[in-house]
């Protein structure tokens, strides 16, 4: 299949506006993004690339930050070959071991996952996703209602579910990655993960002992309300995909607003990852 590269730059996005860009590239067909500083590469099937309508995309979406893309076809590969090669599993804490598919099985690790990312996904190689699996590894799980808040490819919910967990609500608006965990439980022979699609409306007067969230600094900031409303009194609120000075700081002081206090926190790389406990 041939594919199509179009290298997004720009020197004012921030992460959450790129989050909501490539959501709205992967309705235009595109399937795998590669992360890169001041910008991203998006990759499309050459015949679904609608230049028109990226144009449409951009002109409602890019608001308040500069950007432009470069296009180029790109020669005829088999693209799952080539991602495959230059795909490692992880080991998380000498604990868990993340693994594709397609990868050497390693029992002697506590807790092993298997993903399956369809290329476009991760499998735990972010900073941000292997701090959130050290956190659920550090903190007892057992008996808990878990909600996993932008859940990807379902990582987060696996491992929490390998911890002991009663209950697991998995939830993200992309319809490909609610596929993807109800494929990726299966691997992994979890059973008690509910996967749905949609944002902080689907979660509205639930109840969770614990809530799982790796998504960005403002759709974090969003949704504090809905976590405050559906944790009781010693709930534990787990977050990431921020960076650490900052973004903590504004995060932080929005949770203590709603009653949360902080724990501690984890950086990798800048990245950073906290841990609040709702307060008494």
């Amino acid at each position: 299949m041939k594919y199509t590269a179009v290298a997004f730059t720009s020197s004012t996005i921030e992460e959450w506006q790129k989050d909501l860009l490539i959501a709205e590239l992967a309705n235009l067909g595109f399937d795998t993004f590669e992360d890169q500083g001041q910008g991203f590469v998006a990759y499309v099937p050459s015949s679904n690339l609608d230049i028109q309508a990226l144009e449409t995309v951009l002109a409602t979406e890019a608001v308040g930050y500069d950007i432009s893309y470069q296009v180029e076809e790109l020669e005829n590969k088999n693209w799952n070959q080539v991602w495959e090669s230059n795909f490692s599993p992880i080991l998380v804490d000498d604990q868990c071991y993340v693994r594709a598919t397609f990868h050497e099985d390693k029992p002697e690790y506590p807790y092993q996952i298997i993903i399956d990312p369809k290329m476009s996904f991760g499998t735990g190689h972010h900073q941000t996703t292997s701090m959130m699996l050290s956190f659920i590894l550090e903190n007892n799980f057992e008996g808990k209602r878990v909600l996993d808040m932008g859940c990807g490819t379902g990582i987060l919910a696996i491992l929490a579910s390998k911890r002991g967990a009663k209950d697991i609500l998995a939830v993200d608006f992309d319809p490909i990655c609610v596929e993807s965990v109800n494929e990726n439980k299966e691997l992994n022979q979890v059973s008690n993960i509910e996967a749905n699609l949609g944002s902080k409306e689907v979660i509205v007067g639930l109840r969770f002992d614990v809530v799982l969230a790796n998504i960005n600094r403002n759709i974090l900031l969003d949704q504090f309300d809905v976590y405050a409303s559906d944790l009781p009194d010693a709930g534990e609120l787990y977050i990431s995909g921020f960076y650490d000075g900052e973004d903590l700081e504004i995060l932080r002081e929005k949770a203590e607003t709603l009653g949360f206090q902080f724990v501690e926190k984890k950086v990798l790389d800048t990245w950073c990852a906290a841990k609040f406990i709702k307060a008494n």
